[in-house]
C-alpha cells in the first residue's frame, strides 16, 4: 500500500494534474500524505514528527520579507534604472544575467522572476527587440543564480535545513559555480541572440514609471540587510528568515492581507505533503531501495548523483526530486558534499525544459498573460545546451 500510494503521489506530482480531475501537484501531495496516515503506512504523531518545520519557518519567512519588497516597488525600480542607463544590449543583457541571478540567490528565483517578467516585457518594447532572449535570460539566470545560496530556492532551504550546512559554507562551495554559469549565460545568449538585440538600441523613454513607497522601502532595505548579515554571521538560518519577517509584520503602512496574498500557500503545502509521503515511503526501505538501484551508474560519485538530480528533477520537478532524494544523500559516503551536488545539478537542471522549474513556468505564463508566447520548442533549443554547460561545470568544481 505504501509503495502504490507514493508511486501515484509521484505520477501526479510528474503529470502536473490527474485528468478529469481538478487536482494539481499540491493537491496530490496532500491527498498521498492523508492515504499514508489513514492506510496504517505511518502513524499520525509520526507524520508529524516527518515534517521539517525549519525549512517551513525560512521559506515563510523569505516570502514574508520579498512580498514587503515587491509591495515597495523596490526591485522593479532597480531595473528599470538598469535598464534606462545601460545602452548597449550586449551590456543590457549582461546586466539583466547578473541582477536577476544576483537577486536570486538573496531573495528565492521564484519571486524574482514574478517581479522581473512585465519589467523585461516593457523593456523590450521600448528597445524594439523580440522578447525572447529578455525572457530566456530571467528565467535561466534566476535558476542558476539561486544555486549560490540556501535562499536561492526552495530546494536549497530544504538541503541547508537537513544537512546542517551554515550559509556561509552553502555559499562559499556553491557561488563560484553560480558566477561561472552567469558569465556562461550572458555569453551564450549573445551568441544566440546577437541578430534579435542588433538593432533599436536607444528608445527607452516608453518604460512606464513604477510607484515606489520610500518608507516601506527603507525599511523592507533595512531589514533585508540585517537579515544577509545574520545569515553570514552564522545564526540559524530559520530564526533569522523568521526575525525578519516578523519585523516587517509590524508596521502602520501596509495592510498585513496584502502581504498574506503574497505568499505561495501552495508551496508551504505542497512541502508539508511531501514530507509526510516520502517520510512514510522512507520508513517501509524506499532509501535503501533507491540506493541499491542507482548504485550502477555510480550514485556515490559526483557525476552519477548529478545525473540523477538532474534526470528526476525533469520529471518530477526539482523540489519533489530532492525531497525524494533525502533519504539517499545521507547514506552516501561524502554526504555533505552529496548536499551540495544535490543542490547544484536539482537547480541547474530546471533549466532544460519549461516544466523543470516552477521560475520558468512563471516567465512563460506572465510573457503569455502579456500576449508573449513562448513555446516548449523554444526553451529547450536554448535550455538543453546552457543546462549541459553550466553542469559540466559544476560536475568539475564539485568533483
Amino acid at each position: 500500500m505504501t509503495a502504490a500510494i507514493f508511486l501515484a503521489t509521484y505520477a501526479v506530482l510528474a503529470a502536473g494534474r490527474v485528468p478529469f480531475l481538478r487536482l494539481d501537484r499540491t493537491g496530490a501531495a496532500i491527498v498521498g500524505a492523508v492515504l499514508m496516515v489513514a492506510s496504517g503506512s505511518i502513524a499520525f504523531d509520526e507524520a508529524v514528527a516527518e515534517v521539517d518545520y525549519r525549512t517551513l519557518t525560512l521559506l515563510f519567512g523569505m516570502m514574508v520579507i520579498v512580498a514587503h519588497m515587491r509591495l515597495a516597488g523596490e526591485l522593479s525600480a532597480l531595473v528599470r534604472v538598469l535598464s534606462v542607463r545601460i545602452v548597449h544590449p550586449a551590456a543590457l543583457l549582461t546586466i539583466l544575467v547578473f541582477a536577476s541571478g544576483l537577486l536570486s540567490a538573496l531573495f528565492v528565483n521564484d519571486t524574482i522572476c514574478l517581479v522581473f517578467t512585465p519589467v523585461v516585457l516593457d523593456l523590450a518594447a521600448a528597445r524594439g527587440h523580440r522578447p525572447l532572449p529578455y525572457l530566456l535570460a530571467l528565467a535561466t539566470s534566476s535558476n542558476i543564480g539561486s544555486t549560490a545560496a540556501m535562499t536561492g530556492n526552495p530546494q536549497n532551504m530544504l538541503i541547508g535545513s537537513l544537512s546542517g550546512l551554515t550559509f556561509v559554507s552553502f555559499s562559499e562551495a556553491l557561488a563560484p559555480v553560480a558566477l561561472a554559469g552567469l558569465t556562461i549565460n550572458a555569453i551564450a545568449l549573445w551568441a544566440f541572440f546577437r541578430a534579435d538585440l542588433r538593432d533599436g538600441i536607444g528608445a527607452v523613454s516608453r518604460l512606464p514609471e513604477v510607484p515606489v513607497d520610500r518608507p516601506a522601502l527603507i525599511k523592507a532595505s533595512v531589514v533585508s540587510v540585517g537579515v544577509l548579515a545574520g545569515l553570514l554571521a552564522g545564526y540559524d538560518s530559520a530564526i533569522v528568515g523568521a526575525a525578519g519577517a516578523a519585523a516587517l509584520l509590524v508596521t502602520r503602512r501596509v495592510d498585513p492581507r496584502t502581504v498574506y496574498a503574497a505568499i505561495d500557500w501552495d508551496l508551504l503545502m505542497l512541502f508539508v505533503g511531501l514530507f509526510v509521503v516520502v517520510g512514510a515511503a522512507d520508513r517501509a526501505g524506499l532509501g535503501a531501495w533507491m540506493l541499491t538501484t542507482l548504485r550502477p551508474i555510480g550514485i556515490e560519485t559526483v557525476a552519477g548523483l548529478s545525473l540523477a538530480a538532474a534526470v528526476l528533477s525533469n520529471l518530477v520537478s526539482n523540489v519533489p526530486a530532492v525531497m525524494v532524494m533525502t533519504s539517499v544523500v545521507p547514506e552516501l559516503p561524502d554526504a555533505e558534499r552529496a548536499w551540495l551536488v544535490l543542490a547544484m545539478a536539482s537547480t541547474l537542471a530546471g533549466n532544460v525544459t519549461i516544466l523543470g522549474s516552477i521560475a520558468n513556468l512563471i516567465v512563460v505564463e506572465g510573457a503569455k498573460r502579456r500576449g508573449v508566447v513562448v513555446t516548449f520548442s523554444e526553451y529547450a533549443r536554448y535550455g538543453l545546451p546552457i543546462t549541459l554547460l553550466t553542469m559540466a561545470f559544476g560536475v568539475w568544481w564539485l568533483s
